[in-house]
């Protein structure tokens, strides 16, 4: 008697991946070498650049090193995560960016196969992540953020905008919220007994709503009158928390409407950026 095959159970981040990785080929298809040096606002790099980092984690993730050699320094490496990353980058700076889209496709088809054939056991296993251990659905999880973030510089960069909304979308800017806390608390010093709400246009909207008391945290429920509302599109939203929109700028611009203590409201937008 033949047996069944059973096939791994469907994993979101599979897909979330898929989606994000052919959108970025397909706002990189058929541009030509200025566009693809075009500077973005991830410091130091080009459009080419962000795709290279993007294939040599990939290629790290499937058990492959960069070149030996050393990474210039700049004053955006912080780190050997940040050296690592500057090496794979260089390593494709002297390849044209349709050769570095080739590249960019194989790889992430190569991860995808990998992805698709793994188990539940292994999705739930434990390891490392960049917020420190946890299972390898949450690394993923944080792949679909930064490629997502990545290919909003890009889309920058070209004057293309896109990919604001939708699946991708939602789960980057759903993962924002993590670090509010920490931005109306420690950056911004919000005094005790303070409420900020973020309200962030677009479909669906996205309303987070900070409270501190002892220390700052996502409130349950928004307050209908807070010391701070802060209104903004998604745009606005992702470029401030992923440092790439100067918070300075952002309210020369008149891109936040703010709501209450003004002191305040400007204050946090100017400390929004958290990631890294």
């Amino acid at each position: 008697m033949r047996l069944a095959t059973v096939s791994p159970v469907a994993e979101p981040m599979v897909e979330l991946l898929a989606n994000v990785w052919s959108s970025i080929a397909d706002v990189c298809r058929e541009r030509d070498d200025a566009a693809w040096e075009r500077r973005t606002d991830c410091p130091g790099w080009s459009v080419k650049d962000n795709v290279a980092h993007m294939i040599g984690t990939e290629r790290m993730l499937l058990g492959e090193q960069p070149a030996s050699g050393d990474a210039p320094d700049a004053p955006y490496v912080r780190n050997d995560i940040g050296r690592m990353n500057e090496q794979w980058v260089e390593s494709y700076r002297s390849m044209r960016g349709p050769d570095v889209l080739s590249e960019f496709e194989a790889v992430t088809t190569r991860r995808l196969d990998v992805l698709r054939g793994m188990s539940p056991d292994a999705w739930d296993a434990e390891g490392f992540t960049p917020e420190g251990p946890g299972p390898y659905r949450q690394f993923m999880a944080i792949r679909v953020f930064d490629c997502w973030y990545h290919e909003q510089d890009i889309r920058e960069a070209l004057d293309a905008p896109g990919g604001l909304e939708g699946a991708v979308a939602d789960h980057s800017l759903g993962r924002i919220a993590r670090g509010l806390s920490y931005v109306v608390g420690k950056k911004a010093g919000a005094p005790q007994g303070s409420t900020v709400v973020f309200d962030v246009t677009g479909s669906p909207p996205i309303v987070v709503a900070i409270g501190v008391d002892g220390r700052a945290a996502v409130l349950d429920t928004a307050p209908s009158n807070p010391t701070v509302r802060l209104t903004m599109d998604r745009r606005t939203y992702a470029r401030l928390a992923g440092g790439r929109g100067a918070g300075e700028r952002v309210l020369d611009d008149q891109r936040v409407a703010i709501e209450g203590d003004p002191e305040l409201g400007a204050r946090i937008v100017r400390e929004m950026a958290f990631t890294i």
